[in-house]
């Protein structure tokens, strides 16, 4: 029992310390978005949101792998706690992957002329977001169980392999999206300012925080759903 009190002390500790840097980050965030970096030339203030849609999509891209890797895992080993990380991610990576489908086309609407092109970078990106969609729809109207989880572990999987059809679609077609300017053949962040490429790692890394920060808590109710359903079974059967 003490061991276990332990373990909730440590994690409410490592919580707080999360809580502490992801807000000072996202302070950081917002000062070198509105006050540090220079407005862009061609495309003017609407610039800015890059610097939530890019963190938004490398995120939803991240929280996916998390999915994916946990699904491999779980199939392999059978262990309910790899299920937790595959959902917990699943249910993070779509709200994530939802703000890039919002900011997108608020940031191309001034400059293309239109909120929505049949892209397919615009296209892929809605794909993967339908995928983890009917993933979540899928365990919510199942029965909890190892059939479940295994009908799960089979969606992740294929749904992560959209995600270098999204990356790559920009250089393999002809398409509307830009071509990547942080990873270039010239070198890191060639096709950026300076400080343009310094307000974006700062912006990831506040995003890559709340990422942690939303998964820890999310994995800490679905384990306490799952104690709680078992101290209900543990009662019914002494009954």
């Amino acid at each position: 029992m003490s061991e276990e009190l332990e373990e909730k002390e440590e994690d409410s500790e490592i919580n707080w310390i999360l809580w502490g840097l992801t807000v000072l980050a996202f302070s950081a965030t917002v000062y070198a978005i509105f006050v540090y970096v220079p407005t862009e030339k061609q495309e003017g203030l609407v610039q800015r949101i890059m610097y939530y849609h890019i963190p938004s999509a490398w995120l939803s891209f991240f929280a996916f792998f998390i999915v994916f890797l946990s699904s491999i895992l779980y199939l392999w080993k059978r262990e309910r706690e790899w299920d937790i990380y595959a959902q917990s991610s699943a249910e993070i990576g779509v709200v994530f992957c939802s703000l890039v489908l919002i900011t997108g086309p608020i940031w191309a609407k001034p400059i293309w002329g239109t909120w929505w092109v049949w892209d397919a970078r615009l296209t892929s990106t809605l794909v993967l977001w339908l995928i983890y969609v009917a993933y979540i729809m899928l365990r919510l109207q199942s029965d909890a169980g190892s059939m479940r989880a295994r009908y799960s572990a089979v969606i992740g999987i294929a749904g992560f392999l959209n995600i270098p059809i999204i990356h790559f679609s920009v250089l393999w077609w002809r398409t509307f999206h830009p071509k990547p300017k942080m990873i270039t053949p010239e070198g890191f962040g060639a096709g950026m300012d300076d400080s343009m490429v310094m307000t974006l790692m700062i912006s990831l890394g506040a995003f890559t925080l709340l990422y942690f920060l939303l998964m820890g808590q999310r994995v800490r109710i679905e384990k306490m759903k799952d104690e709680i359903d078992q101290i209900k079974k543990e009662r019914f059967y002494s009954n």
